[in-house]
């Protein structure tokens, strides 16, 4: 009985995470949700595209229960999960994750918690549903997370989920924002203070 409320719980975070990660797309065009965001690469697209070849992987091969659709091997993992080729449309790469939350949802609802896995990209490979559910939401939210960010930088959306988004108040952010970073300011103190736009004082290097 325990087992089962556990999984369950662990599954429904699972899956209301996953559906505030793809929200993170809707109303952008399909260069904002490709184009690369960070230094390092992350879009929201590839976001998705990387979670959907996750859970394929560990809700799948891990079990010897392989995903329908071929996914490649894992040793030759190189990346190319993390960003969509031109060829990739948005609706596939969503139809994918969608696929593997199915997939995921079989394996979650036929295994028991402790059944016995094998994770061999792992230094400990022996695992159990248990811990795959953890590490599988772990990772999840973290995307999410990263989505959170990405999407505020496009156009300054947040949130969950719709129905509980606030509407845009600039004035507000721009008021809080400059609050912060007085903050900012006072803490590193005058030393340290980086320049602040009509004083014309330049902080120093920390030492």
């Amino acid at each position: 009985m325990l087992d089962d409320l556990v999984k369950d719980h662990l599954h429904r975070r699972l899956e209301s995470t996953r559906q505030a990660l793809v929200w993170k797309l809707d109303d952008l065009s399909e260069y904002d949700v490709r184009r690369p965001l960070t230094t390092t690469g992350t879009n929201l697209l590839g976001l998705v595209k990387h979670l959907a070849t996750v859970e394929a992987w560990y809700f799948g091969e891990v079990f010897g229960r392989p995903f329908p659709q071929p996914l490649g091997r894992w040793q030759d993992a190189d990346g190319s999960d993390l960003w969509a080729n031109p060829a990739e449309t948005r609706d596939q790469i969503i139809g994918f994750y969608h696929r593997a939350w199915e997939h995921a949802g079989t394996t979650i609802n036929e295994l028991p918690l402790d059944a016995p896995g094998h994770v061999p990209w792992w230094s400990r490979p022996d695992v159990t549903l248990f811990t795959v559910m953890v590490h599988v939401l772990q990772e999840t939210a973290r995307h999410a997370g990263h989505a959170d960010i990405l999407r505020e930088q496009l156009d300054g959306r947040t949130g969950m989920m719709p129905e509980y988004e606030q509407p845009v108040d600039a004035t507000a952010r721009e008021a809080h924002w400059a609050t912060v970073e007085r903050a900012a300011q006072q803490a590193v103190g005058d030393s340290y203070r980086a320049e602040l736009p009509g004083t014309g004082r330049q902080g120093g290097s920390a030492r």
